[in-house]
């Protein structure tokens, strides 16, 4: 039994949801190798096999890779599965644009965003969360993606060897045109250890900015209910939540977030939770350690008067 992880990269540099994925695949038992397919992708694969618990980096490179664009890495991951029972990856936006198609190719069922594996079955979240489910599956090869913040990162000390291949990734029909990322001195959002979120209370996008004030004293990523982005508080890439980004930092603080269970879905594995609402019949006070019924906009410049009182 062997599983193929593919790796989470920007060519530069490897994601901490890499050696998460590998603690998934541990779990399945047999070897365990890892995908590095990018262009000027050698750092990444360097910082792979340091990995615990790694046997080997297949390292590809290609320009249709540089961006793992969906065509090309459906090509490479299914030219290489003859050697692997399963390949999982992150369950991001990137893997799941590609994942589909490998399923396909391989004829099989994907199982997506899986929180946990227990005596052969992959658990996974229905109904938004409100339920769990236990899937297993007979077919010869098997398509996961792994819902990271449901996993510890894998130990590092590893030594495994790195195996350069080339890709044979004909005319795809598409190709990258460009990207418009977001630029911002906070951490990003699904690996932050502290993270801020308004919702609909927030009441306007420029009310944000107490968020925000907050968020640059404890060096924390601001994050949003879908409820605010539907409003145009906030761009889509705030959104946490069922249709948004998971996260499950040390802190989640939750501001004007009445708790819906699609919001719930993405931040429900967070260390700690602290809600402010001026509900106190809102959801989201039945899932935190800490709730206060207040109003945000006296609470907000409250908080921030006393962090800068104690040094931030």
């Amino acid at each position: 039994m062997a599983t193929l992880v593919v790796a989470e990269h920007n060519n530069a540099s490897l994601a901490d949801a890499t050696s998460k994925t590998v603690s998934a695949a541990a779990m399945l038992g047999g070897d365990i190798d890892i995908l590095v397919a990018g262009q000027g992708s050698s750092a990444a694969a360097d910082a792979a096999k340091t990995i615990d618990g790694v046997r080997a980096i297949i390292h590809v490179e290609h320009a249709l890779l540089e961006k793992q664009m969906p065509e090309a890495m459906e090509a490479t991951i299914v030219a290489l599965m003859d050697g692997y029972d399963t390949v999982m990856a992150p369950d991001t936006t990137t893997h799941k644009a590609y994942m589909p198609r490998v399923a396909a190719k391989l004829d099989t069922q994907q199982i997506s965003s899986i929180t946990g594996i227990e005596d052969g079955a992959f658990e996974r979240p229905i109904y938004a969360g409100n339920a769990v489910a236990y899937v297993t599956s007979a077919d010869p090869k098997k398509v996961v993606t792994v819902r990271t913040t449901a996993f510890p990162a894998a130990g590092e000390g590893g030594s495994a060897s790195v195996d350069a291949q080339s890709a044979e990734i004909g005319d795809t029909g598409s190709e990258f045109v460009s990207e418009e990322l977001t630029k911002s001195d906070r951490p990003e959002l699904t690996g932050a250890k502290i993270v801020i979120s308004g919702g609909r209370g927030m009441g306007s996008g420029e009310n944000f900015a107490l968020i925000d004030s907050i968020a640059d004293k404890l060096g924390a990523a601001v994050g949003a209910s879908r409820a605010a982005v539907d409003a145009g508080y906030v761009p889509n890439d705030y959104q946490v939540g069922q249709t948004g980004k998971a996260v499950a930092p040390d802190l989640y603080i939750a501001v004007g977030i009445s708790g819906a269970i699609q919001h719930l879905a993405g931040m429900k594995d967070s260390k700690v939770i602290a809600a402010i609402n001026k509900d106190e019949e809102a959801p989201i006070f039945q899932v935190a350690d800490y709730g206060l019924v207040a109003d945000l906009f006296k609470a907000l410049p409250e908080l921030e008067a006393e962090l800068e009182k104690i040094g931030y």
